[in-house]
């Protein structure tokens, strides 16, 4: 039997190199596919247009004054021209449904004497549920606000709004419509 050729195949420095370049080439291929699966841009959010008479009051303009940037995971989303005075929006990502905030609103038709609230820090909330979200009214602030939220937002949307509106807007004594 003969013996096997120490140098049977390619040298060693040669197959070390072509690992290091696959290496590299698997590196860059991960890379460039990871990039390009980056979330897709924030669009503008539609804000619909609501009877609002305060909603360019002092008091509402103080408070968007004070609105902040982050609402729990839901950030401060850019909204579609024309935004209707006392607006805003915030946004977890492009495809969830944003919080919607509105001042300057007219007394919610439902909030009559009997309904009940709900008090968040000191700002008392009347809730109104919809399919898929639900919009709460500060309804002790002279001027009502509205916050609309997707369901499963959490608490930190109204709490973040209940402390900016506690800043902003001295609590009044409640004025419910009559009872139906």
């Amino acid at each position: 039997m003969t013996q096997p050729d120490e140098h049977d195949g390619p040298p060693r420095s040669l197959i070390i190199a072509a690992v290091g370049v696959a290496v590299a080439a698997v590196i860059v291929v991960l890379t460039f596919a990871a990039t390009r699966q980056a979330a897709p841009p924030d669009r503008p959010v539609a804000i619909a247009a609501a009877l609002a008479p305060d909603a360019e009051s002092p008091q509402c303009q103080a408070l968007m004054e004070e609105l902040p940037e982050q609402l729990g995971d839901y950030h401060r989303a850019e909204a579609v021209e024309p935004v209707p005075a006392g607006a805003a929006a915030w946004q977890a990502d492009p495809q969830a449904d944003p919080v919607i905030l509105r001042c300057g609103l007219q007394r919610p038709t439902d909030f009559v004497v009997g309904t009940p609230l709900q008090v968040v820090d000191t700002v008392q909330w009347f809730e109104a549920r919809a399919h898929g979200s639900s919009t709460w009214y500060a309804v002790d602030r002279g001027i009502y606000v509205a916050l609309t939220l997707p369901t499963g937002s959490g608490p930190t949307p109204i709490q973040l709004i209940s402390k900016a509106l506690e800043r902003t807007m001295p609590a009044q004594p409640l004025d419910p419509g009559p009872p139906r």
